[in-house]
């Protein structure tokens, strides 16, 4: 049997940050498929920045009903971080970037695999941590069929009910430069701006009253994650930039964020808020939008990771590859060891007993759905 430890060490060592290759993660990663006796194949791609990447697809028998999902890649560390690639082992924690988030899961299921050898296929993706890009690649070509998926995410074993959406949307604001001393010579874009975030806090308040309880916050939320603009101290800003992103409830249309944030654009360079500024111009480039997921609580893989795992099912706030696996016809369910609060940090890791409780619920998993 593969020693679960062992390998998320190996796994740990890999950079694996998203601007990189995955290619040396997913060759450590089919070594041990073919160990175990799986076909793989590789879905491979160029990013836009011209590094190569890909998904790899196993699989073991034929006709399997159960895949495990996990993502390859992983959010940048701190370079002061010394033992961000070490793996270390300390107070029955293994540290390192990656460790819980999502590499212990990917671990976690190549010894659950090695305990049997019943058909089971399994998916390393990439580039989730930018935006889910390689299940989006599976969706395309839909390259995978089951009926049942486990999808890794640091949940500390808790079975998870669905998660909110992820949206995000660049605002550019135009105004007219001018000598800082004479303000009538120009419109300032970064005091325009100041109006669009008022506006969209007023957004926010009436996207607070539309609530979910199962989620917490129970709403669709705001953030205004990034600003920047305007060239000198003394030079009237012609231009600012905002970066917002919105979590849509399940459910709801995540265009109504969207909209909500045109309308507010548009009054604010239509000059009908006071004390706008002249000559502004405003426009909403969108760039994603992911709907939210609901699982129900009767699906047959919630009701068993809840029986083995001891944990009431809950939702998250955070986004995953759930709806693409979901778009693939699968029952699906997000589950793993770790927290995703001491994930994408200095000082990541996951606690070893969680690491070895996961090794046999989804070793029962396999047994259980095959």
């Amino acid at each position: 049997m593969i020693d679960v430890v062992q390998v998320l060490r190996e796994l740990v060592a890999i950079d694996s940050t998203s601007i990189r290759t995955n290619g040396p993660m997913l060759e450590a990663l089919e070594k041990h498929a073919h160990a175990l006796g799986f076909n793989t194949q590789r879905q491979q791609w160029t990013d836009e920045r011209g590094v190569p990447k890909a998904n790899l697809i196993a699989r073991r028998g034929t006709g399997a009903a159960l895949a495990l999902v996990g993502h390859t890649d992983c959010v940048p560390f701190d370079p002061a971080w010394t033992g961000a690639l070490t793996g270390e082992e300390k107070d029955g924690k293994l540290f390192g970037r990656g460790s819980a988030d999502t590499k212990s899961f990917i671990a976690a299921s190549l010894s659950a695999a090695s305990r049997s050898q019943k058909p089971l296929t399994l998916v390393f993706t990439a580039d989730e941590e930018v935006g889910c890009l390689g299940a989006a690649k599976l969706v395309q070509e839909s390259l995978v069929r089951v009926k049942y998926a486990i999808v890794g995410e640091p949940t500390r074993l808790i079975p998870v009910l669905g998660h909110k959406g992820y949206c995000l949307a660049e605002v550019h604001i135009t105004g007219s430069e001018g000598h800082s001393a004479y303000p009538e010579t120009g419109a300032s874009a970064i005091l325009a701006a100041g109006h669009v975030l008022q506006e969209i806090e007023a957004a926010a308040l009436k996207l607070s009253r539309e609530q979910d309880p199962r989620f917490s916050p129970p709403f669709t939320t705001y953030n205004v994650g990034l600003i920047s603009g305007g060239k000198a101290k003394n030079i009237i800003a012609g231009e600012c930039k905002l970066t917002v992103e919105w979590r849509p409830l399940p459910g709801q249309n995540v265009r109504r964020a969207l909209e909500l944030l045109q309308q507010a654009c548009a009054r604010v360079a239509e000059g009908r808020i006071s004390g706008a500024e002249r000559r502004i111009s405003i426009e909403v480039r969108e760039q994603r939008l992911d709907e939210g997921i609901a699982v129900p609580e009767e699906s047959p893989v919630v009701r068993f990771l809840a029986a083995q795992s001891g944990n009431a099912p809950q939702t998250i706030p955070f986004g995953t590859e759930l709806p693409y696996l979901a778009a693939l016809g699968a029952q699906a369910c997000v589950f793993g060891p770790g927290d995703i609060r001491v994930a994408h940090k200095t000082g990541e890791f996951v606690p070893l007993a969680e690491l070895h409780k996961a090794v046999d619920i989804l070793s029962a998993a396999i047994d259980h759905f095959t």
